[in-house]
């Protein structure tokens, strides 16, 4: 009586993760760290608990699943100065619509995209491997064929999708991308843009850019899918961006974000999320809004990370494959095997990290381009990721 597609989804990796350590007890001396989730713990801005009591007599209205007109106004300027878009590129009404957190909206982009078939044949979402494991479990629920497309050390990180060949693009329904990438932190650069937003437009499918990380980087500012598809002609078509306060502003608690995009695709995500989305609250609204205008709280945001990253190649001078990465707040360190790894981290160190194969998924000749990482959260202060760092090193 039940949906088996259910069932065909994998284990969560934090409820792997719990399995693979749950016969194991770590040192008594020393403090428990978890680096294995990407939550920031970096001290929120106080501009949320302000505009959260004063807009408290809000409490007591549903929100509608439009938001706010002066949360749509803040997120399309945000986009436009961030971007450097044409005045007026965005338009709050049609372009820009709020979500409970993207995990819930990039899931439903699934829904949103999938055809009964694409041209006669059962439609296939294309996603990174290593990946967001949301968007694996939308793939499944949708009866998707799930085509893994591996991002390694010797393509940057980043799929190729200059080797994609036509039949699979013809069947095409899909594509999800991150940059900067969970895990690695690779970030696409314009013309890796460009490709993508052209295959989408020629075969006719939908390009879900999760840009979640996109305000935490180290030197440069990465570019946007909106930024090259305003620029590439036709505006917006085929192209959906996710952005998010989580990370930008040390918020994850406030589960707030956008979508953005298309106005065709923005339209028919509005039509689902009233069925089946759960609308963000006015006053988590209204501090939303004020979040997306202020930046000085989001560049001391990133001076915090710039700094860990400091200290992360100091202390790994090196060692696991550590290069510096351009965006995000992980470090991916291969360490021959990840989930031995995390146990004697465990074991021997009380440090929790997140082995990459359960990041991933085996390719065509059995190997998962996980299996041999792990992924640590730089998400502590200073002092407790040094800590950390060190004892890795000790351990590993």
């Amino acid at each position: 009586m039940l949906n088996p597609r259910i069932d065909a989804l994998p284990d969560y990796p934090f409820d792997r993760l719990r399995a693979l350590l749950s016969d194991l007890t770590p040192p008594a001396g020393l403090p428990p760290l978890a680096l294995s989730v990407g939550e920031p713990q970096h001290e929120a801005p106080a501009l949320i608990a302000e505009t959260l009591a004063q807009n408290a007599s809000l409490w007591g209205r549903y929100p509608p699943v439009d938001g706010t007109p002066e949360f749509r106004a803040a997120v399309a300027a945000w986009l436009t100065r961030r971007y450097r878009l044409p005045e007026g590129a965005v338009d709050p009404a049609r372009h820009v619509l709020p979500v409970s957190g993207t995990r819930e909206a990039l899931y439903m982009a699934a829904d949103l995209a999938m055809p009964a078939t694409k041209n006669g044949r059962r439609p296939a979402v294309l996603m990174p491997n290593p990946f967001y494991n949301v968007y694996g479990g939308a793939a499944v629920m949708a009866d998707a064929e799930v085509v893994y497309l591996s991002a390694t050390r010797d393509n940057g990180f980043l799929p190729d999708l200059t080797r994609l060949d036509d039949d699979l693009l013809a069947r095409t329904a899909l594509l999800y991308l991150c940059s900067p990438a969970n895990p690695q932190g690779s970030v696409a650069d314009v013309d890796y843009l460009r490709h993508a937003i052209t295959l989408a437009r020629t075969h006719d499918f939908v390009l879900a850019m999760d840009e979640c990380y996109a305000e935490i980087y180290d030197e440069t500012p990465p570019p946007g899918a909106l930024e090259v598809g305003a620029a590439h002609g036709s505006g917006f078509d085929n192209v959906l961006v996710f952005h998010s306060l989580s990370k930008r502003s040390s918020a994850p608690g406030l589960r707030s974000g956008f979508v953005a995009g298309d106005p065709a695709l923005i339209a028919k995500l509005r039509r689902l999320r009233s069925y089946a989305g759960a609308t963000v609250p006015m006053p988590v609204l209204a501090a939303s809004a004020a979040l997306w205008r202020e930046e000085r709280h989001v560049a001391a945001n990133r001076a915090l990370y710039r700094a860990k990253f400091d200290l992360a190649g100091q202390i790994l001078n090196g060692r696991f494959g550590y290069v510096r990465p351009p965006g995000g707040f992980f470090l991916w360190l291969d360490v021959g095997d990840g989930e031995q790894a995390a146990r004697a981290l465990w074991r021997e160190a009380a440090i929790r990290v997140l082995p990459g194969a359960y990041l991933g998924r085996p390719d065509a000749a059995g190997v998962n381009p996980g299996a041999s990482y792990i992924r640590v959260a730089l998400v502590h202060d200073r002092a407790t990721t040094a800590d950390a760092l060190h004892r890795l090193v000790k351990v590993l």
